[in-house]
């Protein structure tokens, strides 16, 4: 963890770097399908004529849950906002995740904050504190606009960089998020510059975020994002099309 987080004008580098997953072979390849169905899937209501996928909350765990919390198909996904990878998986299949699989009640997405870049906690701090209900829109956003806001680490001046390390973690999020530009993007969704300023001074919030990342790691065989688990299984796709099919086959359609 801390060696991830390591910040300083090299760290700073890793920003539009590689982030994929640790290829230890030790992951369930849960199907053996190469294709997808595009028959329809069985719905599974939402109460009172609802949407699931306006159904949004906490987890335990301290991922973001969205879908039917009884879905038979419970995917998890482990992620970092910086993650090249994790954009082109947003890009690609959040949206058919979204609205083919949670929105049918079949399948719950639930994710899992994995800290990597330097970058990471500031990002995740902050949308932790815009709630559930604007997590995903937000990641989203960030996603498509990510080789703007990451770019703009490449032109802060070494000296400045180097200067983080003496920092608080507090307060190299603020500066990292400063960098970016990213304060003013939180602004412009509603999160209030003293709000914001509470949540980046919240010690509570950064070791959470910790322990999600710690505990990803230790029990769940993380060691790279996107990581995906259906059903409790890890499985050893790292990309849209590779996990489609396995959602399929776990659905049964």
């Amino acid at each position: 963890m801390k060696q991830a987080l390591s910040i300083g004008a090299a760290a700073l580098a890793l920003a539009l770097a590689g982030c994929g997953g640790d290829g230890d072979g030790n992951s369930t390849n849960l199907s053996s399908a190469t294709g997808t169905s595009s028959a329809p899937l069985p719905q599974i209501a939402a109460p009172n004529n609802g949407d699931w996928t306006e159904t949004v909350t906490m987890t335990e765990r301290g991922g973001f849950l969205m879908g039917n919390p009884n879905a038979p198909v419970k995917l998890i996904e482990y992620a970092s906002i910086t993650c090249s990878h994790c954009a082109e998986f947003s890009e690609q299949g959040g949206a058919i995740l979204r609205d083919r699989y949670v929105r049918s009640g079949q399948v719950s997405w639930e994710y899992r904050p994995y800290m990597i870049f330097p970058t990471d906690p500031g990002i995740f701090m902050l949308l932790r504190c815009l709630g559930p209900g604007a997590f995903f829109r937000v990641s989203e956003q960030l996603y498509a606009d990510q080789r703007t806001w990451a770019g703009r680490l490449q032109t802060m001046p070494r000296e400045q960089a180097q200067q983080l390390d003496s920092m608080t973690p507090q307060q190299q999020a603020a500066t990292l998020l400063r960098v970016t530009q990213l304060d003013q993007f939180f602004r412009q969704r509603g999160l209030p510059e003293a709000r914001m300023n509470s949540c980046l001074a919240d010690s509570n919030n950064l070791q959470q975020l910790g322990e999600i990342t710690r505990r990803a790691t230790a029990e769940d065989g993380v060691g790279g994002t996107p990581t995906f688990i259906i059903n409790g299984e890890k499985t050893d796709a790292d990309r849209w099309s590779r996990l489609e099919p396995l959602l399929r086959n776990a659905v049964g359609g």
